[in-house]
């Protein structure tokens, strides 16, 4: 049989490479004829990985994981009539059937079909269909005609590979929280968070031609990164609040719209930015944010955080100041990005240059074997986009 390797979760803050099964068309105990095996060109760290890693899920050892996932077709079922061996493709990270209520409205991210336990599934995540991740070398998709976009030049797709490769999540995921703040033409928008999620958000606002994009973090390195692309930035770290920040940058303390890229393990402004409070993020967008303004959430929450700071935080019940963002008439948008619902106009807009979202985020390419390495430097807080080229095909 041939061989495969990926990476696993083993325990809190640590992954290891292992050699694991090579991947059949298959679910579970029957034939999975409408999808295909990828060898995997590119696969991508994302910090909802660093999550499980930092033991700050219900994430068992053994979990292989990975979800941004781009790869070249080569077996695919009897079933799949539309795409070939051969071709390339962008996987969304969202597993999705393609026949449900909720696929049909458009709606991938909460599938209701491809998890026993709760609506939306994904590769290699906790929770989420026990589907097997693809920071590896091979990886088996369902669904594929459904799922898949092809690229539609093979040549010109490895030409932007970096780029393109962001497809799966982050990129799709940042212009989501953009466009469901309502950011459009002339807006002032607050981004909260500059790791990758955050800086594709930021230049997804910038695509969507929001006159002023600030965005907040507690890191310089990453601050530093939004500001080459043209961005304002908030050092959360000073005592200075954030609204008297975006008072100074814009002459106002408030903002259009503003999206949490963030999530779950945020951690408190100025003398409490060391301290994790989870609903930092939450109210600091509700209070900078106008009054019929509204807030896209892209970052991560979670029912179940063992690391949590109390008993409501382990089970995702968090000190939300409500009663602002009703008072405000907030609308307020959540949830898995449902990645189809973009991705094939995000494409064009990275083939036809229109913008540089690898040079943004700073994607890194990495080996297989130095993804452990790889998942420590991204928890320190390293401006930068990791992405795993197993094959070695990026870096020829």
């Amino acid at each position: 049989m041939a061989s495969n390797r990926g990476v696993a979760y083993i325990s809190t803050g640590k992954v290891e490479v292992q050699s694991i099964d090579f991947p059949e068309l298959a679910m579970g105990d029957r034939p999975c004829q409408h999808g295909v095996i990828l060898k995997i060109i590119a696969t991508n760290i994302c910090g909802s990985d660093q999550h499980m890693v930092r033991g700050r899920t219900t994430a068992q050892a053994g979990l292989v994981l990975g979800h941004e996932i781009t790869g070249e077709i080569i077996e695919k079922g009897r079933d799949v009539e539309f795409l070939d061996v051969g071709d390339i493709v962008s996987v969304p990270f969202n597993i999705a059937c393609g026949r449900c209520r909720m696929c049909k409205e458009g709606k991938t991210g909460i599938c209701l079909n491809v998890n026993p336990a709760r609506p939306g599934a994904a590769y290699g995540y906790v929770d989420m269909g026990g589907w097997v991740g693809g920071q590896a070398e091979y990886v088996m998709v369902p669904y594929a005609d459904f799922n898949l976009l092809k690229f539609p030049d093979r040549e010109r797709a490895m030409e932007k590979i970096k780029d393109l490769t962001l497809l799966s999540d982050i990129f799709p995921t940042g212009f989501h929280g953009a466009y469901t703040a309502g950011v459009g033409p002339g807006t002032i928008v607050y981004i909260a968070g500059a790791g990758p999620v955050g800086l594709a958000s930021a230049a997804s606002a910038q695509l969507l031609g929001a006159a002023c994009v600030i965005v907040g973090d507690l890191i310089p390195e990453r601050l530093a990164q939004a500001r080459s692309f043209g961005c304002e930035t908030v050092d959360l770290t000073r005592d200075a609040s954030l609204a008297d920040q975006i008072d100074a940058i814009v002459g106002e303390p408030e903002v259009d719209a503003a999206v949490d890229c963030v999530g779950f393990e945020a951690r408190g402004h100025g003398a409490d930015a060391a301290v994790e409070k989870p609903a930092t993020v939450l109210n600091s967008i509700m209070e900078i944010t106008r009054a019929g303004g509204s807030l896209g959430i892209p970052g991560l929450y979670v029912t179940g955080d063992p690391g949590g700071v109390d008993d409501n935080a382990k089970i995702g019940m968090l000190g939300i100041r409500i009663g602002l963002g009703w008072a405000k008439s907030h609308n307020f948008a959540t949830g898995q990005c449902p990645v189809m619902r973009y991705h094939r106009p995000l494409m064009q807009a990275i083939l036809y240059d229109k913008i540089q979202i690898a040079q943004a985020t700073n994607v890194t390419v990495i080996g297989l074997d130095e993804a452990p390495q790889g998942y420590q430097d991204f928890d320190k807080g390293a401006a930068k986009k990791f992405v795993i080229d197993p094959h070695g095909v990026i870096a020829a």
